[in-house]
């Protein structure tokens, strides 16, 4: 299920941030990146390079993006954080998070055409300097059908109690 991004006061500072946060990225080098270590989801390229992982900072990732962890850091309840990159012609096969206690939040970084993620039913695009925002204990896949490497800037946080569901979710609990 996703969620209306403008709901979570945070992402405003994420999105007016995104080329500072987009630079950072800029200066690592790809061998900085590690494979997604759930490989059995896809074949070859979800790579991530992590900042927060569980609630542990990793301290020198971190010193390579200052500004970066800065913004993390402003953000209440962050249990993970960091770039996640998808190769062309990856495919990330449908799969459940573990815990309903966070949601997720991915921020477009590099977003070429021919890319896109379902969560449930829904289907949607990533967008340069926007924040998406989802439950990854429903059912999700993530694609990159273009000849670009797709990047963004993926958040985990405690799911805050009194947080509405996503609009069109909401409207179907209250008819149905």
């Amino acid at each position: 299920m996703f969620y209306d991004s403008n709901d979570f006061k945070f992402t405003k500072n994420l999105e007016s941030n995104w080329l500072v946060i987009k630079e950072e990225l800029t200066q690592l080098q790809k061998a900085d990146f590690m494979p997604w270590p759930e490989k059995y989801l896809y074949k070859k390229g979800w790579e991530v390079f992590g900042l927060y992982s569980f609630g542990k900072k990793l301290d020198y990732n971190c010193s390579l993006c200052p500004e970066t962890t800065k913004l993390v850091e402003s953000i209440a309840g962050v249990t993970t954080a960091g770039f996640s990159s998808l190769a062309p012609g990856t495919h990330i096969a449908p799969h459940v998070g573990d815990s309903s206690a966070v949601l997720r939040c991915h921020l477009g970084l590099f977003v070429p055409d021919s890319c896109g993620i379902r969560v449930g039913n829904q289907t949607k695009t990533w967008a340069e300097g926007k924040c998406m925002i989802f439950d990854d204990t429903f059912e999700h896949e993530a694609w990159n059908q273009s000849n670009l490497v797709r990047i963004v800037l993926l958040l985990d946080f405690e799911k805050p109690i009194s947080q509405p569901p996503y609009k069109e979710h909401k409207r179907k609990l209250e008819v149905g």
